[in-house]
């Protein structure tokens, strides 16, 4: 009797720890509340790796582990996408939701700030200068591309990948970049978007970037930035459901 009595006076501690939510003595402390981590990892892992990928690549977005993208980009641009999310349109939203509380996302502007300058401190340094790039942001509206011209750019830059109307197969065989002439699809991804991935490509993906040979013909030249304008503008008039057979 008296031993049971010893072993129950012995369990009262650990009842009132765990009871009282206290952390015990050599167990790990509970994690701090989600507006406290101040991490890179941890909030990239929570916040950002399930579209982007686990090292910033392979995932559904496009990568943030790639030497152009992080050449071009600037640091207000990141700090700004994270914080806002993004458009495709005035009422469309793209995946990239916004993460700033003010904006009914979880983040604060703290929390954003370490994840706006952690990308390029994690991959970075770029392997390009940016004055050697296209830029990242394109040309005011008044200036934008032409998608007739865009038609002729897309005929020589992806249509080996794409397709030349840019339906994913020729003669009936796919092709390895797959179907891009797709509303579902393109009202996935804004102007700037497009923009970005014709720029970089998707070397997690195979997709070259704007200067790459691999799929393009031998005589290939890399993009110029009014090229690239010109693709945007392109891919956002077979977003609204234009054709490459319009006049």
């Amino acid at each position: 009797m008296n031993e049971l009595r010893k072993r129950r006076w012995r369990l009262l501690p650990l009842l009132a720890a765990l009871v009282g939510g206290c952390d015990l003595p050599g167990q790990p402390k509970r994690p701090a509340p989600a507006d406290e981590a101040t991490q890179f990892n941890a909030l990239y892992t929570t916040h950002c790796a399930g579209c982007h990928g686990a090292d910033g690549k392979l995932g559904p977005a496009p990568p943030l582990n790639d030497p152009i993208f992080l050449a071009i980009v600037p640091d207000a641009a990141l700090l700004h996408v994270i914080t806002e999310g993004r458009s495709v349109t005035a009422t469309q939203k793209s995946p990239m939701p916004a993460f700033a509380h003010d904006r009914g996302g979880p983040l604060t502007d703290a929390q954003i700030k370490v994840l706006a300058e952690g990308i390029k401190k994690r991959w970075g340094p770029p392997a390009s200068p940016s004055d050697s790039l296209p830029a990242y942001i394109g040309q005011a509206a008044a200036e934008a591309g032409n998608k007739d011209e865009g038609v002729r750019v897309f005929a020589r830059a992806c249509a080996g990948c794409h397709g030349v109307q840019g339906q994913g197969d020729r003669d009936d065989i796919p092709l390895p970049g797959g179907a891009i002439n797709n509303q579902a699809f393109l009202a996935l991804l804004s102007d700037q978007a497009l923009r970005r991935i014709i720029i970089t490509g998707r070397p997690d993906l195979g997709m070259p970037a704007y200067d790459g040979e691999d799929g393009r013909s031998p005589d290939f030249r890399a993009l110029t930035s009014a090229e690239i304008n010109d693709l945007v503008a392109l891919l956002k008039y077979w977003r609204q459901g234009g054709s490459s057979n319009d006049k």
